[in-house]
């Protein structure tokens, strides 16, 4: 192996950690090289066999990354010499660090509506937290690399009280919040939010006709819970003003299910624990028993003829967070928040 591929494995970095693709990594690290000057026109670059061998990713992996260069102009390939670098004035890439709490299916449709809208100009280094504070506050502090944005859902199961001092830290030039917002952060930064305690109560309002056949409605919010508390805020208000008895339920598995109830839950297990429990007793969803999902997602429109839903629009969110890193937009953006009847209320 020559010295030119030995220095050329120093400028590549591919993170275990990171949730961004292997071969996605692999491209966004070869850009920066030629962006950067350390990698020139025609410089030959290492055999598929070599780069697999090197930073133990599958053959496959390796291919993906050259191709996706080729394709997009970078490198070309001469047969039995290999690939080589052919091009060096493309347009210069945003460099997004992005840190979601998870991966469910609704944070799914926020990171592919936001990368599609970005286009394949853009280098994203993706990082998942799970909604555990101590692993968010490494990944921010301990980052490497300069970034042109930082996009980060704030939401942790515990700690979390000093979030706006990490956050703090970052220029607020380059910030971009998603899902909810954090009082005490400094400086003008974006953010594309929930308004949690209102979101529920109006979707609660919309849904006023259906629910009027049932006579309690209750919540189904674990102990062990990301979510805001804004909900059950949001919630109480709705029951109370309308004359609904109601009741904050920490376990599914456990509670009681009769005749007359609603039951709304924000955790997908707990929705299927849920459907699982009436199907048993023989209740009728959607005439014994209500049921209304948080999040919409494409599965709850056929799931059992269909599962009322009130969720954010997190295409949306998605799409609106990658207009404020491609229009520089400095706004902060309420979320539409809908109400979607199904047969399930």
């Amino acid at each position: 192996m020559n010295m030119k591929s030995l220095s050329f494995f120093d400028f590549i970095k591919i993170d275990d950690y990171s949730a961004t693709p292997k071969y996605l990594q692999l491209v966004n690290s070869i850009l920066s090289a030629i962006e950067s000057g350390k990698i020139t026109k025609d410089y030959l670059l290492p055999s598929i066999n070599e780069l697999s061998y090197q930073f133990e990713i599958a053959r496959d992996t390796a291919e993906k990354g050259y191709k996706h260069l080729k394709k997009i102009g970078v490198i070309n390939s001469v047969p039995g010499k290999g690939y080589y670098v052919s091009n060096v004035n493309f347009r210069q890439k945003l460099k997004i660090f992005l840190l979601f709490n998870k991966l469910s299916a609704h944070k799914k449709i926020i990171y592919d509506a936001m990368v599609s809208a970005l286009g394949e100009d853009v280098a994203i280094d993706f990082y998942i937290y799970n909604n555990d504070f101590n692993l968010f506050k490494k990944l921010l502090l301990n980052k490497n690399e300069d970034y042109s944005h930082y996009v980060i859902i704030p939401h942790f199961l515990e700690g979390g009280e000093n979030v706006v001092d990490i956050i703090n830290t970052l220029p607020k030039g380059k910030l971009i919040l998603l899902d909810k917002k954090l009082p005490g952060i400094s400086g003008e930064y974006c953010a594309a939010y929930e308004n949690f305690e209102k979101d529920i109560y109006n979707a609660l309002e919309q849904a006023r006709e259906q629910l009027s056949k049932y006579h309690t409605l209750k919540i189904i919010f674990p102990q062990q819970s990301y979510y805001p508390l804004e909900i059950l805020k949001g919630f109480k208000l709705f029951c109370q003003q309308y004359a609904f008895n109601h009741q904050i339920i920490n376990d599914i598995t456990a509670e009681p299910i009769a005749c007359g109830e609603v039951f709304i839950n924000l955790m997908e297990n707990d929705l299927v624990i849920l459907l699982e429990r009436i199907i048993a007793l023989n209740l009728k969803v959607g005439e014994d028993v209500g049921v209304i999902s948080y999040n919409e997602t494409p599965l709850k429109k056929i799931l059992l003829n269909g599962i009322t839903t009130i969720s954010t629009d997190f295409n949306y969110m998605g799409v609106i967070a990658a207009k404020m890193i491609t229009e520089n937009l400095k706004k902060h953006i309420e979320v539409p928040f809908y109400y979607t009847q199904r047969s399930s209320l």
